[in-house]
């Protein structure tokens, strides 16, 4: 049974007319509706009247768009995809339009969106960062999103591999929210293999995106995702990014729309934390719990209060047992800190407090790269 109402699609199509029409573009629209008002105004305009405000081609597009055959397809295309349960296009003067998106420089005219558009409504956090993270990295957006979601929070990212998609997963994993911002039509999947988590996501939460059906991905489409991102989100935190990241873009941009930025630390020879590091010189608040995130909201959000996450409710209680743990997974070989947390699924800090512990008493013994080992291994129960 169609989800679309033929009330409701007449309410649409001024928008999709000229959301289609080749060459008009978001800042030319933006112009008609802060000086002509809706797009059924505009499309009432005689060609006189349009060429007072349009360039001369445009003008004659416009007064011509309802024989436009591009525009025609991509109505009916349009309205194919919106009759499907779940499917939604919500236009920058509806109720169901986000306030905090609405307030950046350069809204999106139109939403696209897959799943729950409530949703979009929801307190959100955006996680974000590099396509290619270390083990830790995986496991801190994983275990952020998880508990984020437990405070009651929508967990935001560009479904993007790497952190993206450890944030999706680790929201999914806490039985919350997430809304993922994708840059391409949302008839497309980007990447391909991320086909089952989006999936999930829009059966859980939301999948969101300003470009039109059939939209491929193109490397300027991804700044164009970033704003949104930050834009439906109180703050942004970076976890793992190198200086080059285009999460970089998504924390400049979040800083200049007025949100809270956060930057989680890492080890100083490991590229992918000096993103985060040079954010964190410039100002950004440095994260290494939830709490972190959370004590810089109590302003706009309220009060939250974190839930624990699994791995922290199962500690060995005796630090001697820390101990074996941390012993038993370094295992005969020079290992990094990062590989003891993931081995382990103790919290960073655990970690290094103990490593610290262990080569004051000469247990261990740091090696170049940043890595330790144990001098003398010793015979430890399991």
């Amino acid at each position: 049974m169609s989800a679309l109402s033929d009330e409701h699609w007449d309410q649409l199509e001024p928008w999709l007319r000229l959301f289609h029409l080749p060459g008009l573009g978001l800042k030319r629209f933006q112009f008609f509706l802060e000086n002509i008002g809706s797009p059924e105004k505009v499309l009432s305009l005689s060609l006189k009247g349009l060429l007072e405000i349009a360039p001369k081609s445009l003008a004659k597009k416009i007064a011509s768009s309802g024989k436009s055959v591009v525009v025609q397809d991509s109505l009916t295309a349009t309205r194919k995809w919106l009759s499907e349960p779940s499917h939604h296009i919500i236009c920058r003067d509806s109720t169901r339009y986000p306030s905090s998106l609405a307030a950046i420089a350069d809204p999106p005219l139109l939403l696209f969106a897959k799943g729950n558009p409530e949703h979009l409504l929801s307190p959100q956090i955006a996680i974000v960062g590099t396509r290619s993270p270390t083990p830790q990295g995986k496991h801190h957006a994983f275990r952020l999103a998880e508990e984020l979601v437990g405070c009651g929070l929508t967990v935001t990212s560009g479904l993007a591999l790497g952190i993206d998609g450890e944030a999706h997963k680790g929201a999914l994993s806490g039985k919350g929210v997430t809304v993922a911002v994708v840059a391409t039509g949302l008839d497309r999947v980007y990447p391909e293999r991320h086909r089952s988590l989006a999936e999930a996501i829009s059966s859980n939460g939301l999948l969101v995106s300003e470009f039109p059906l059939g939209t491929q991905p193109r490397p300027g489409h991804f700044p164009r995702r970033n704003r949104i991102i930050s834009g439906l989100s109180h703050g942004v935190l970076v976890v793992e990014a190198d200086i080059k990241s285009g999460s970089l873009i998504t924390a400049r941009l979040a800083n200049e729309q007025g949100r809270e930025v956060f930057a989680m630390p890492g080890p100083v020879n490991n590229p992918c934390t000096r993103g985060c590091h040079s954010l964190i010189r410039e100002g950004a608040t440095l994260v290494e719990s939830v709490e972190h995130i959370l004590q810089e909201l109590t302003g706009p959000l309220g009060c939250w209060q974190p839930v624990p996450s699994k791995e922290h409710d199962e500690l060995p209680e005796t630090g001697s047992e820390c101990e074996k743990q941390v012993l038993n997974a370094m295992g005969f070989e020079a290992c990094h800190t990062d590989d003891v947390v993931l081995r382990t699924g103790l919290s960073s800090q655990k970690v290094a407090g103990i490593l610290l512990d262990l080569e004051l008493a000469g247990k261990i013994v740091s090696v170049p790269g940043g890595f330790m080992r144990i001098t003398n291994r010793p015979a430890l129960d399991t």
